[in-house]
């Protein structure tokens, strides 16, 4: 890639970055902009000294004008970053046994409040 690709635009998605300063201004911080979204301008321009440039989904892309011309060249980055990917999580239950589980649960605790609504209808009629 880089400043000599001619016709690319590069898209950074910053709305994970900085901090919220009210309901609408996000403010990203000086480490911020000098790190990773620094890194990834220098990289696309090919400046030395950082890693190679890549596209990295949900973050940054470079586009060509051909394809923001698909988009009637609106310049929003998260239509051309997309979504991150997401990290697969070891730990993560399988969904069939997930719903299973939170089924049974569910059934448990239907019971649990015929059972309480009970001691309370009892409890009342001894009012």
């Amino acid at each position: 890639m880089g400043a000599g690709a001619q016709g690319e635009v590069l898209f950074i998605d910053a709305r994970e970055f900085g901090v919220m300063k009210n309901r609408t201004l996000r403010e990203l911080t000086g480490e911020e902009i000098v790190g990773r979204i620094g890194d990834t301008v220098r990289a696309w321009r090919g400046v030395g000294g950082v890693d190679p440039y890549e596209d990295v989904p949900g973050f940054c892309v470079s586009a060509s004008l051909d394809t923001i011309a698909e988009h009637d060249f609106v310049l929003t980055p998260g239509r051309y970053v997309g979504a991150a990917e997401a990290e697969a999580d070891p730990d993560a239950e399988p969904v069939e046994q997930k719903i299973a589980r939170l089924t049974a649960l569910l059934r448990e605790q239907f019971a649990e409040s015929e059972r309480l609504a009970k001691v309370v209808d009892e409890q009342l009629g001894r009012m």
